[in-house]
């Protein structure tokens, strides 16, 4: 198979992944939304950061370190799972016996019988890394959506079920450790593989040396995107951080799950391609235009659509998230950016210019962060915007010296979907202003209206970026006809 049937092929199962994944359970979300109240999402909010934390702890960049190796032994895997294993249970630990700290410091007496138990998908998650990370290398992203999907939809049913009962919080609780601990099993049936009873000190060393900057740069990103939930949860109240994730969950879906699938797809691709400039530099121009249309469409069209959006999906008692849906929308449409210019400095090994810009850039969160204690959350998502911004132009100057495609050069190649998208996006806002009917009939006529000017344009103009997404699309359903 060529890199660009890799590469197709890739992008395709990671998309169907991740958005079945979250289409399941982002109607899962807008059940649970209906059923229970602003302040029960806010508590699960509150303990996210630690989780994200963990998390991170746990992978301590040996992924990426095995996926950029070229060949893997099973010494090497080996290592890097008793490793995970031993830190995911020591992160564990740790996380039980602060959960009276976390519960005082937000003052919240739930959150110290909701930690200990949530906080059993870190184990859980450790037990199945190396298993994603094989499938993963080798591009079978087709297993990883099956297994996604089946235990998406099972504890989607665990945690509605829940909810129905009235067990509040606990429903959201038991959805998320249900659902890790049913792809770990699929991931351990289907996978196949075993580790081997060693541990190479060689092998961990050389690992350890690419991925230990990518370790403290996950950690910087992951406190970065979460600490605005504890500074939420902290100088407001869990009603206003449930109405926050909400409307975060909503951006979410679009922008960074298309970040997850092109970085997941693209980082192995052009890790294949390293040693080769112009390959190299015309695989990820592609991958910057083809992306950033779709992001800037979803993600300028969902801003222009957020009240009637909300209004329809989760009812009259989330409207006040809509703002902060529309400010977020502006802020996470530069995430596949960020993601895609950070995946070169790592497939050319750079991981300590990596950790450098990382350092750097959360840096700029600090100002925010006292915004958002002094004035409120909206003038705290209007500087993360601004952040956003900035760091796109940082990751790409110094990717960009790397590649020979300047930031200059990126933003010429992304300026007309930004147009199309802000066009669209204009066209949807003036609908849901001047159209006098139910929420719901507003939304869909916006959503079809949408598609029929997108595709409208792009067809009469006929649009580069579009044409090579149509050409990709129609390949894979003749392929699989």
């Amino acid at each position: 198979m060529s890199i660009k049937q890799k590469t197709v092929h890739g992008l395709f199962w990671n998309f169907l992944d991740n958005f079945s994944r979250l289409g399941i359970g982002f109607i899962t979300g807008i059940i649970l939304a209906r059923l229970l109240t602003p302040r029960e999402f806010g508590l699960i909010g509150m303990v996210t950061i630690f989780i994200a934390i963990s998390q991170t702890l746990i992978d301590s960049g040996f992924t990426q370190a095995l996926i950029r190796k070229k060949e893997c032994t099973q010494a090497d895997y080996s290592t890097v799972f008793f490793f995970n294993l031993g830190i995911g249970i020591f992160v564990y630990l740790l996380f039980f016996f602060t959960a009276g700290l976390i519960s005082n410091f937000f003052e919240e007496p739930q959150l110290k019988q909701i930690i200990p138990i949530i906080g059993l998908s870190i184990i859980i998650n450790a037990l199945g890394l190396i298993q994603t990370t094989i499938l993963t290398k080798r591009l079978d992203f087709k297993l990883q959506t099956k297994i996604s999907v089946i235990s998406t939809i099972i504890s989607g049913i665990i945690g509605i079920s829940m909810a129905y009962m009235g067990y509040g919080v606990w429903s959201l609780v038991f959805r998320a450790v249900s659902g890790s601990i049913v792809g770990l099993i699929l991931l351990w049936i289907w996978n196949k593989w075993k580790p081997s009873w060693l541990f190479n000190y060689q092998s961990f060393r050389e690992m350890f040396s690419f991925g230990s900057r990518l370790l403290v740069s996950g950690i910087i990103d992951k406190v970065y995107n979460n600490i605005y939930l504890l500074i939420i949860g902290k100088y407001f109240s869990a009603t206003e951080l449930g109405y926050y994730t909400r409307a975060n969950m909503f951006q979410r879906l679009p922008s960074e799950n298309i970040t997850r699938v092109i970085q997941r797809v693209s980082y192995p691709v052009l890790s294949s391609l390293q040693d080769d400039g112009p390959r190299l530099r015309s695989g990820y121009q592609k991958l910057i235009k083809s992306t950033m249309l779709i992001t800037f469409v979803l993600m300028i069209g969902m801003a222009a659509s957020a009240k009637p959006m909300i209004l329809t999906l989760v009812g009259e008692k989330w409207l006040p998230s809509v703002i902060y849906l529309q400010l977020l929308c502006f802020a996470g449409m530069f995430y596949p950016l960020h993601a895609l210019n950070l995946n070169i400095l790592n497939v050319k090994g750079r991981s300590d210019l990596f950790l450098k810009l990382e350092i750097f850039k959360k840096a700029l969160a600090i100002p925010v962060i006292a915004i958002g204690i002094y004035y409120g959350i909206t003038e705290m998502i209007i500087g993360m915007i601004v952040v956003s911004f900035i760091s796109y132009f940082l990751n790409s100057f110094y990717s960009g010296r790397f590649i020979q495609y300047s930031f200059s050069a990126q933003l010429k190649d992304i300026l007309p979907s930004f147009l199309l998208a802000t066009a669209n996006g204009i066209v949807i806002y003036l609908i849901g202003y001047f159209f006098q009917a139910p929420p719901y009939v507003i939304f869909i006529t916006q959503i079809l209206v949408s598609m029929i000017f997108i595709v409208g344009l792009a067809e009469m103009f006929k649009m580069k970026d579009y044409l090579y997404l149509k050409a990709i699309v129609k390949e894979k359903v003749s392929r699989s006809n």
